[in-house]
């Protein structure tokens, strides 16, 4: 049997002293440190890119947020100069009667109804 031991060894010793055998084996570990390495590689590709993914959901949700204030904003402010125009249209009469009318100042509703001044 320790004879049977030594041709195994033998054999061994040859396949390991083989330049052949031993390219080969050093072939596979190259390719296996490639083949981890492009793992790796790939695995942090898919992190930065799930990272980035998420960024841009949660600045969708907070973009879509402040949109839904603006246009809150607005509508509120709509109204505000709906119901401060009715204020005006009906006090105007009023204020016409008491105010002298100046041929060199326009009225406040001409005033306000032209363009704005530009710098």
């Amino acid at each position: 049997m320790a004879q049977g031991s030594d041709s195994n060894d033998a054999s061994f010793s040859d396949i390991s002293s083989n330049p052949v055998c031993a390219q080969s084996s050093s072939d596979d570990v190259k390719k296996v440190m490639r083949r981890e390495k492009n793992r790796i590689a790939a695995q942090k590709s898919r992190m930065r890119q799930t990272q980035k993914a998420d960024s841009l959901h949660l600045e969708s949700e907070s973009l879509e947020k402040e949109n839904a204030a603006l246009r809150k904003e607005v509508k509120q402010l709509t109204e505000e100069a709906k119901f401060l125009s009715s204020v005006l249209s009906s006090h105007e009469p009023q204020c016409a009667g008491l105010a002298p009318t100046s041929p060199d100042l326009p009225s406040f509703r001409e005033f306000h109804q032209s363009p704005p001044l530009r710098n």
